[in-house]
């Protein structure tokens, strides 16, 4: 309890430090020149540098208080709260304009990197490459970009393939990326792809070669009578689409990655809508049945719509507004639900009462991220006057098939401080999460809520 109390009131301090530099830095920006922009590493191969090659380095190192899911435990004791020092993301990215229209990209990092991760195993195997790709314009005016390789390019919504250095919260909504470590690495799947734009309409079709669930490097479930999981027989492969029109300014296409928030240097509105197919990604047991009719396959569909909005609102006062809303529809297969929690403090779980069968590891900070059913997720940050301040919020609506008409919803409320935009910055958060037990009736939330705070020092060169 005094861990608690000790973490919010620091968070709270923080939070009235921060708005208060917010107006010292408003009267500031009218009388002092705009900081000098650090140059990137950049290796120009015409003198022209339109033709470059160019690496950058991004770390988030997270500090955290985290109220624990009943029966968590940390190397076998129980512990009801935990405090935690980790890496969310450490990458480095490789990419260039090698001639006028050939693209490589290559992307190399660990993600989530506390005491926990990988615990029984070994420390040192985190790192691994996220991307490695390469496109060829076949149009000047980029309404054709070809490519192909490892690569985050996705279907569904723009936050199944966000620029993490760039984000307005804490972190991304991660449910977005609805297959991340089932058949896909992070997110990244082996594709090929056809991207780009005709005047306002932006597109990418992508089709995909997805990783057997067997490769994830988690505890696999079983086929159940009651609820889909993703099968381990047979290969199929999966076929996306994301679509969107941009009203005002045009967004970047160098890379297959989408911007968080441009703080006020750009005008941007879209509305888009995405989705996701794969034949036979799941299965279910047929009750009684035995041998080849043992299982039942079901197709996966995921789609989505979504409106994006960021802008400057006083381009004088250096405010800006980022807002976005989406609406999701999963159908992963009968009754599926799985939890998550976003780079664990915690590394088991002591009781069978806090257990919800099929659905992963709930001790921690898990919650029912994902599921077949519906949900809606927004989020909405002001940049305030100075442009170093942004408090911020979101919050993911759920109504997953298995919770049986019960919302879940998780809400997110933060400030960021921007030391030099997103190449320095802090950020502040605090999340409120519901938790959930079984019983002989089913799953049921009566186990309250829980909290958690995090501080994260971003460094993007």
């Amino acid at each position: 309890m005094k861990k608690a109390v000790f973490v919010m009131s620091f968070w709270s301090l923080l939070v009235m430090t921060l708005s208060a530099k917010s107006e010292s830095d408003s009267l500031k920006a009218k009388t002092e020149k705009p900081a000098e922009e650090i140059p990137p590493l950049r290796f120009n191969l015409s003198q022209d540098g339109k033709r470059f090659f160019q690496a950058t380095f991004l770390n988030q190192a997270w500090f955290r208080f985290n109220e624990s899911n009943p029966g968590t435990t940390q190397e076998s004791i129980e512990s009801k709260h935990t405090t935690d020092v980790g890496l969310r993301r450490t990458r480095i990215q490789l990419f260039g304009q090698v001639t006028e229209r050939v693209f490589l990209y290559f992307q190399f990092g660990q993600n989530n990197f506390n005491a926990q991760y990988n615990l029984g195993s070994n420390r040192k195997s985190a790192a691994f490459f996220h991307d490695a790709l390469c496109d060829y314009r076949l149009s000047s005016g980029n309404q054709l970009i070809l490519g192909g390789g490892l690569t985050i390019a996705n279907g569904l919504s723009r936050f199944s393939q966000p620029s993490i250095g760039s984000i307005m919260t804490l972190d991304v909504p991660v449910f977005a990326q609805a297959t991340v470590d089932q058949t896909d690495e992070f997110s990244r799947k082996l594709s090929i792809y056809a991207r780009g734009q005709f005047g306002k309409l932006d597109y990418r079709m992508v089709f995909s070669d997805p990783f057997p669930i067997q490769s994830n490097g988690q505890t696999l479930i079983n086929p159940s009578t009651s609820q889909a999981s993703f099968s381990r027989v047979g290969h199929h492969h999966q076929y996306q689409g994301f679509f969107q029109y941009q009203f005002f300014d045009k967004e970047q296409l160098q890379t297959p990655y989408m911007t968080g928030t441009y703080l006020g240097k750009k005008k941007v509105f879209n509305l888009a809508a995405g989705l996701i197919y794969q034949p036979k990604a799941m299965w279910m047991k047929n009750a009684g049945v035995s041998g080849s009719d043992s299982v039942r396959f079901q197709d996966m569909l995921l789609w989505s719509a979504e409106a994006f909005y960021d802008a400057p609102l006083n381009s004088e006062k250096g405010t800006a507004l980022s807002a976005y809303l989406g609406y999701f529809n999963y159908n992963y297969g009968s009754n599926y639900m799985r939890y998550n929690g976003i780079m664990n403090p915690a590394s088991g779980i002591n009781t069978t009462s806090g257990k919800i069968g099929g659905s992963g590891s709930v001790f921690g900070n898990a919650f029912p991220m994902f599921g077949t059913g519906q949900a809606l997720y927004g989020q909405l940050g002001y940049l305030m006057p100075g442009g170093k301040i942004m408090p911020y919020a979101s919050c993911q609506y759920a109504k997953w098939d298995r919770l049986k008409g019960q919302a879940m919803a998780v809400t997110n409320l933060g400030i960021n401080w921007f030391i030099n935009g997103h190449k320095a910055k802090v950020s502040l958060d605090w999340q409120n999460r519901p938790v959930y037990s079984e019983n002989a009736s089913g799953i049921v939330g009566n186990a309250g809520r829980r909290n958690c705070f995090v501080m994260q020092y971003q460094i993007f060169l």
